[in-house]
């Protein structure tokens, strides 16, 4: 909806890109507005903004006074205001569980199954959920994310869309168990220390524990919530397993987990971008995790990048034009009337998605 910049309130999310009257680009589209955003608005005299229905912590954003140039169009729901309604939702069952109210595997449910829906309706969103994620509300923007992340990959590998809505809920409820941890540990502004980090890495079994009784859960589902922190190689924890004794769902649920964190800023490490996160995850995680999953999201994440509008390393802002499967995370990008193939511009890389 669009709305005048002085009914702008801190946490407004930018539904459409912004630019100066000289066409300068200010903010692109999906940028959490703060209180230098408006102040930076203001200063380029600009009246007006399209936004979102929702703030940024899932909460409806009704202007003080009401605009004439409404757009009805714009005014339905989204699939960004129904993400952050599920994440305000999932917020709430979280703190459910850590007041002691077992798991309600209906209402978790009734949450993710129908954003899912729509997800795969709009899939281009998909990889771009980790730019609503904030510092304060990370734990529960992850796991609403992995879990859509994890059934899009399903639905990538063919499975069924029963497995797909499993996938979906081993996701969501991978962790879970975080409501158990010690909260001066699990809401520590700054890096843990060892002993803290110990604490952390319980949260797959003590997830496992508030899920293993529901008899409407499948054992997949299960095995995918205990197993989403081991590797492939054995170098992860609970258990150190690895290879065969690792359950498919597992393995998806691990890559969609590390994905979207990597590409979140949270208290203890700085956000990358989408294709920079999985450079790094084929080039300095093989054998951690399964390659074709691996190759799965990378294509994916790509091709979905086609024809999108990105920010280069550099401060340039271009358009993917073309996607070279032998080099998927770089793409040849036009900026300003000429082509950059980023396979033989090591120096280069792109920063962000803008639209």
């Amino acid at each position: 909806m669009k709305v005048l910049v002085n009914q702008l309130k801190e946490g407004c999310i930018l539904s459409k890109d912004v630019n100066s009257l000289s066409s300068k680009s200010l903010f692109p589209s999906k940028t959490v507005v703060t209180k230098q955003t408006i102040e930076i608005l203001n200063a380029f005299l600009i009246h007006a903004v399209e936004v979102e229905g929702f703030l940024v912590n899932g909460v409806a954003f009704l202007p003080e006074t009401k605009n004439e140039n409404n757009n009805s169009e714009l005014d339905s729901i989204s699939f960004y205001e129904m993400y952050l309604k599920v994440v305000n939702e999932y917020k709430q069952l979280f703190m459910n569980w850590q007041a002691g109210i077992q798991v309600e595997i209906g209402k978790v449910r009734e949450l993710i199954i129908p954003l899912l829906e729509k997800a795969l309706l709009e899939p281009s969103e998909i990889m771009n959920l980790h730019q609503f994620s904030t510092k304060s509300d990370y734990l529960y923007h992850h796991s609403v994310a992995v879990g859509i992340i994890a059934a899009y990959l399903g639905k990538k590998l063919q499975y069924d869309q029963g497995d797909c809505n499993q996938l979906a809920l081993a996701g969501l409820l991978s962790d879970c168990g975080m409501s158990k941890i010690d909260r001066k540990i699990l809401y520590k502004k700054g890096p843990l220390n060892s002993s803290e980090f110990n604490e952390i890495k319980k949260h797959p079994v003590l997830s496992y524990k508030m899920i293993e009784k529901i008899s409407l859960l499948k054992d997949s589902v299960k095995l995918a919530v205990f197993q989403h922190h081991e590797r492939v190689d054995g170098s992860g924890y609970v258990l150190g397993i690895s290879g065969e004794k690792l359950h498919p769902f597992g393995k998806v649920v691990a890559i969609s987990d590390v994905y979207h964190a990597m590409c979140c800023d949270t208290n203890y490490r700085i956000k990358r971008a989408p294709l920079v996160v999985l450079e790094e995850v084929a080039q300095g995680s093989f054998g951690k995790f399964d390659m074709q999953l691996v190759q799965v999201l990378i294509q994916e994440v790509a091709r979905l990048t086609i024809g999108t509008v990105v920010k280069l390393s550099n401060g340039q802002i271009g358009k993917v034009i073309f996607v070279d499967d032998k080099y998927p995370t770089r793409p040849m990008v036009e900026v300003n009337d000429s082509l950059i193939q980023l396979s033989n511009r090591k120096e280069l890389y792109i920063e962000q998605i803008i639209g």
